[in-house]
């Protein structure tokens, strides 16, 4: 069975590890034979997730990825449980010393342990290799146990317009979105979202394969307009999702129509979309009427109906791997397609 996933964020970093649960690992990157060629570890299930890089940013001259590193440091055992990013056991002494030498950005928190990351990274970007290519070689410490690919190598960000400082109505200004999150918390009126690089990116080496190629491909609850949709925004992505023999399933990322954490209802209303499963299911829309969607698993007690998306309820509180591996069999289910057991299915079908 191969499973494509689509991730970003918290969210998309702790449902892979529950389908790495429900499915078991996929070694990444495969190991080496003695030759050095990787070797043929194929298992009974592939999981491949294709990885939001609209958060990718640089700062002080190293190339940040902050999706495919909650990802890698999620899956690999690193990650602060806590805050859900960044490296456990953290200190942040090279950042107060930057803040000390006045040295901007100072809202962003680099941690001691993660800045090895980037910079590992920003050397071998230097010297000509490909993000898809780092993020294996990186992966060889973390051993994810998922496939992880970057959306596109290609510069793909995320900016917000925002009002222009001091501008008249209707004067606008493009900010990067780390700064938009993380310096004014999303409280600064966001006008828009644009993917700085999108007209040039192409999808990374094994994305369009790994989305052809897939028995099921699901959406994990990231946010719809800055993880999910940032990924959707790299040409030939959506294409690939429309015409792939496979079925799409979305999970919801809201329960009882609110984020669970993050602050994607103030990404959503600035598409003019409200924070709702139903809301969300319709921007995504049916794959038989020009959107991506066959399925769409809500929490319990939330309500979705468009025609052409079969919608199912199911606890979606992902509390530890295993009650999440039970979403991924309910999202799986949906669309009928059979997955290992895992304790007795939630999926109640009677909102489809």
């Amino acid at each position: 069975m191969k499973v494509t996933v689509l991730a970003g964020g918290v969210g998309g970093a702790r449902f892979l590890l529950g389908v790495r649960e429900l499915l078991g690992p996929t070694p990444f990157p495969p190991p080496l034979t003695e030759s050095g060629e990787p070797a043929d570890s194929a298992g009974d299930h592939e999981v491949t997730a294709i990885v939001n890089v609209g958060d990718d940013v640089r700062m002080h001259g190293m190339r940040i990825c902050p999706d495919l590193d909650t990802c890698m440091y999620t899956l690999g055992g690193g990650i602060d449980a806590e805050r859900g990013w960044g490296r456990e056991h953290e200190t942040w002494n090279a950042k107060e010393e930057l803040a000390a030498y006045g040295a901007d950005p100072d809202w962003f928190g680099l941690g001691d342990r993660d800045l090895a990351t980037h910079l590992i990274r920003t050397q071998m970007l230097d010297a000509g290799y490909r993000l898809s290519d780092i993020t294996a070689a990186l992966c060889r410490r973390w051993q994810p146990g998922v496939r992880l690919l970057p959306a596109t190598d290609n510069r793909c960000e995320t900016h917000v317009k925002v009002a222009k400082p001091g501008g008249g109505e209707g004067e606008y200004v493009a900010i990067h979105f780390e700064e938009w999150w993380v310096r004014h918390r999303a409280q600064l009126p966001a006008h828009g979202f644009v993917q700085i690089g999108a007209d040039r990116a192409t999808a990374a080496p094994g994305v369009l394969e790994a989305i052809a190629e897939a028995d099921i491909i699901l959406l994990a609850p990231s946010n719809p307009v800055v993880s999910i949709g940032a990924i959707l925004a790299v040409p030939g992505i959506r294409g690939a999702l429309r015409t792939t023999r496979a079925p799409v399933v979305g999970v919801s990322p809201v329960i009882d129509n609110k984020p669970l954490r993050g602050m994607a209802d103030e990404c959503l209303s600035a598409i003019g979309v409200s924070t709702s499963a139903q809301a969300i299911a319709a921007h995504y829309g049916p794959r038989r009427a020009n959107g991506i969607l066959d399925g769409w698993l809500i929490a319990e007690g939330d309500q979705a109906r468009v025609d052409g998306i079969a919608v199912g309820n199911a606890p979606l509180l992902m509390t530890d791997p295993r009650t999440t591996a039970r979403i991924v069999a309910d999202a799986c289910a949906l669309v009928g397609v059979d997955t290992p057991a895992v304790d007795t299915p939630h999926i109640d079908g009677e909102n489809r």
